[in-house]
């Protein structure tokens, strides 16, 4: 497991660099567009899974459109768009809903677990794009990247040697609180480190609060992610990630930390 997580690492790496450093803005958000669709397929694999297939094949299908569609308009700074993106997602879902209602009542249960998936996916996604639209957005880019993954890093291997007190045994169980400290501590570490060699001027008391205000959401977002595949009674969103699982096994503590990593970068750094 081990050896297959750092595998990948070392593959990826060097992708996303290349990706986010000379790849310009409509490349990653084209990029973010097709992780887009790749974790919405894996969030509809667990959640709608193992409901009769033909009845969500049309709120997928219309999930499918709408998420791209709200990455373009991250692309094109539009909030007016996004919002109402979001808003068409549901008049539309809830308009397909209504004549199979009567013959199925768990349409209901449908629309809501695909219109979470769009709040959860494209939308938080989108803040990459927004963030990466920004000034210094490369920077910025590269910075959450490093903080969340080594922040993931710290959690998995401190929780591993050193773990004894579940943090939340109900959602997952593997997971400590000793790890969750251990996470936060490189999350300020990393963060640290990237902020004296290129955010000096940076205040150093609103730094590390937006480095553990990161490291909280991106935890939360993680436990949120188990608690799904929890209620589906699954391991791993995917397997195309040897040794992490899904894209959105990977991506889960992004997903969360990404709109905290705005809303700091736009309103109070």
């Amino acid at each position: 497991m081990h050896l297959k997580r750092w595998i990948t690492a070392f593959v990826a790496i060097p992708f996303l660099v290349l990706l986010i450093g000379t790849g310009g803005a409509l490349v990653f958000s084209m990029v973010i567009g097709a992780v887009c669709l790749i974790a919405l397929w894996e969030f509809f694999h667990i959640l709608l899974g193992k409901i009769e297939p033909l009845n969500p094949f049309c709120f997928k299908l219309l999930a499918f459109i709408i998420g791209p569609a709200i990455i373009w308009a991250a692309y094109m700074n539009s909030f007016k768009i996004i919002l109402g993106l979001i808003a068409l997602n549901l008049i539309v879902s809830a308009l397909i809903s209504l004549p199979k209602f009567k013959s199925d009542a768990s349409v209901s249960e449908i629309v809501l677990k695909q219109v979470l998936g769009v709040l959860y996916i494209p939308v938080f996604l989108s803040y990459l794009v927004l963030i990466r639209n920004g000034d210094h957005g490369v920077s910025w880019i590269f910075f959450l990247l490093i903080v969340i993954f080594l922040g993931d890093t710290g959690a998995f291997y401190t929780g591993s040697y050193l773990g004894r007190h579940k943090l939340c045994p109900a959602v997952s169980p593997n997971k400590t609180i000793e790890g969750s400290v251990g996470g936060l501590s490189a999350n300020v570490c990393a963060g640290a480190l990237f902020k004296i060699f290129f955010f000096p001027l940076l205040q150093w008391n609103l730094s590390i609060l937006f480095f553990l205000c990161i490291g909280v959401a991106g935890q939360v977002g993680d436990l949120f992610e188990s608690k799904l595949k929890r209620i589906a009674n699954i391991k791993d969103s995917g397997e195309l990630l040897p040794g992490h699982g899904g894209f959105l096994d990977r991506i889960d503590a992004l997903l969360f930390a990404a709109p905290v990593a705005y809303f700091f970068i736009e309103y109070i750094l």
